[in-house]
Parts: C-alpha cells; sequence; structure tokens
C-alpha cells in the first residue's frame, strides 16, 4: 500500500482516520467472538475478564507494540501503551461517568484490588527500565538501555500474580457453559478476522504516523502518545461506555485498569521476547510513567470518594486530560524540555 499511494500529508491523515475505524470494527468482532466462544467453552469468570475481554480491547496496543518493534521505532510503541494508559484512566471513566444515567457505582475490590494493583504494574515496569539502563547500559545523554529477555520475564511473572490473585476471588462454583445459538465456525471465523484486521490496520497506522512525525518533525515518543494511543484506546472507550449505560460501573472501570494492566505488563515484555532486545529511552519513559501514576492517583482518590464517580468527578478527570495534552504540545514545540532527549 506504501507504494500505491502518494507520500503526502493528507494521504496519512486519511489512513489514520480511515485505520481507526477498522480498528475499531476489528476489535468489536474480536470481543464479540472471544465473549461467545468463553461462554460455550465455560471458561471461569477470572479467564473471562482478565484474559478474554483485557486482550480483546488490549490487542490494538499489543500488535502496535509488536509492530513498532520489528520496525525498528519501539519508543513509538511505548509511548502508545503510556498515551493509552493515560486516555484510558482519565478520560474513559469521565465518559463513562457522563453516559451513565446515574452516577457510575465503583466498589471495594476496584479501588483497592485493581487500581492498587495497576499502580503496581506502573512501578514494576519503570523498575524493569530503570535495571535496563544500570545493566545494559546505551548512552548517558539521553539516557537509554537496551531491554532484554531476561528482564522482560519480570513484568509477566507479576501479571501471573495479578491472575493468580484473580483466580483466589472466583467462586469454586463450576463456570455455566453457554451452548445454544452458537456456531463454532462462525464465532472462530470472525475471532480471526478481527484478529487479522486488527493486525493490518495498526500496522498501517504506525506507518502513517511515523511518515507524519517524520515530515513536521514530531519524536516518535510523543506521536505515540497521542496519535496511535488515541486509536488503539477506541476499543476499550467503546466496551467500558457501553457497559456503564448498562448500569454495570464495576464492569466498565474493571475493563479499564484490567486492559490497562494487561498492557503494561504483557504487551511490552511479549515485543521483547519476540524481537528478542529493544532500546528503551530512559529519559523520555520515566516523566511519562510519572504522569501515569499521577492519574492513576487521581483516578484513584476520585473513586474513593463515595464508590462513585459523579459528574464533577469527571469534569476533573477530563481537565486533566487537557493539562495532559497541553503539556504534550508544548513538548512537541519545544516551549518545555522534559523530554529533551527524545
Amino acid at each position: 500500500m506504501t507504494g500505491i499511494l502518494p507520500d503526502a500529508p493528507v494521504v496519512h491523515v486519511l489512513v489514520i482516520a480511515a485505520a481507526t475505524g477498522l480498528i475499531w470494527v476489528g476489535s468489536g468482532w474480536l470481543e464479540e467472538a472471544a465473549e461467545t466462544l468463553a461462554g460455550y467453552y465455560g471458561l471461569p469468570a477470572v479467564v473471562q475478564g482478565s484474559v478474554v475481554v483485557a486482550v480483546g480491547s488490549s490487542f490494538p496496543e499489543l500488535v502496535s507494540v509488536l509492530v513498532t518493534a520489528f520496525t525498528g521505532v519501539f519508543d513509538m510503541g511505548v509511548g502508545a501503551l503510556v498515551g493509552s494508559a493515560i486516555f484510558n484512566v482519565l478520560v474513559i471513566p469521565a465518559v463513562a461517568g457522563l453516559g451513565a444515567e446515574e452516577e457510575l457505582e465503583a466498589n471495594r475490590a476496584i479501588v483497592y484490588k485493581e487500581a492498587q494493583f495497576y499502580m503496581l504494574a506502573v512501578s514494576a515496569l519503570v523498575v524493569t527500565f530503570a535495571l535496563a539502563v544500570i545493566y545494559f547500559p546505551v548512552s548517558t545523554d539521553p539516557i537509554v538501555g537496551e531491554l532484554p529477555r531476561s528482564l522482560a520475564v519480570i513484568p509477566l511473572g507479576l501479571y501471573g500474580l495479578y491472575l493468580f490473585i484473580q483466580y483466589q476471588d472466583v467462586d469454586d462454583a463450576a463456570a455455566e457453559r453457554v451452548r445454544d445459538g452458537v456456531d463454532l465456525r462462525r464465532e472462530w471465523a470472525k475471532l480471526a478476522a478481527g484478529l487479522g484486521l486488527i493486525v493490518v490496520t495498526v500496522e498501517r497506522l504506525v506507518a502513517s504516523v511515523e511518515s507524519l512525525g517524520a515530515a513536521f518533525g514530531v519524536p516518535e515518543f510523543l506521536a505515540g502518545v497521542t496519535v496511535v494511543a488515541a486509536a488503539t484506546s477506541l476499543p476499550d472507550a467503546l466496551v467500558s461506555v457501553r457497559t456503564a449505560r448498562d448500569d454495570r460501573g464495576a464492569t466498565s472501570l474493571g475493563n479499564v485498569l484490567g486492559s490497562n494492566t494487561f498492557d503494561l505488563l504483557v504487551a511490552i515484555p511479549l515485543g521483547v521476547l519476540i524481537v528478542g532486545a529493544v532500546e528503551v529511552n530512559f529519559s523520555t519513559a520515566v516523566p511519562m510513567f510519572g504522569v501515569l501514576t499521577a492519574a492513576t492517583v487521581l483516578l484513584f482518590v476520585t473513586l474513593r470518594t463515595g464508590l462513585a464517580l459523579g459528574e464533577r468527578e469527571s469534569y476533573a478527570l477530563l481537565a486533566a486530560y487537557a493539562l495532559f495534552v497541553a503539556w504534550v504540545v508544548a513538548e512537541t514545540v519545544g516551549a518545555t524540555s522534559v523530554l529533551k532527549g527524545v
């Protein structure tokens, strides 16, 4: 497709818009088929929630990491994941809260288990990057380290702990198997079609974003934080808003936090395991992880006030994301220098 379409900014913008729409379509097929198949095979709730739904809504982010790792722009992939996580934590709960008929209800499991474990996931990934800089240094200005397979297993191990904790909270009762009206061939075909569509469109999305970034001098990491992050976060947003309108606030919030946990602890390490080793710009990553930590703490505080997300808290989250976008724009035009090592 690169040779067919002209290499013009307006063409790349149209490709990004089209790819975003196709990612939404492919993610819808993937999630619907995965949920149906999970019910057919009687998978436990922990598998459906923490694996099936999380992987389904997070698959675009996973593919973006793999594509950027293979094409040598891993910074864009990390930026997409961090930017997507910030978008998920601030924008999706806010939009879901404003779209629900009443306050978006949370519970103590969301506040004290999911949110806090997610903060632990952020810390674990920062520690993993720090170990890469200490033991496998590449440069000191900017601070860059090589992340090998031996370090990538650390966050994966923590995700295993997350699944174990989820499993401990599941009742011993067997999950009910839903067999009526399930066409296995159709559902597996829909699953495969969703996966294939996402892979192709994310690859095109990353290529167009990379070309636009090169044309306008936008760093790879910042391009990932903004454009790629927003496009790949669309499935998470649709799932959370839909469940919020169905008065399932805990499910809506749980999808956000569970998907983010998967993105940080599985998507990035899996890209490293497949490629072998990637360079991580610590000077760029740490400020963004600092913003992500602050955003997660803000969500934690807003949820803890009455275990619900009201209109005032929702607007506060949106205001925080607006500040984040303003900071990213300031970095891009050189008004600030926190990410000067990009």
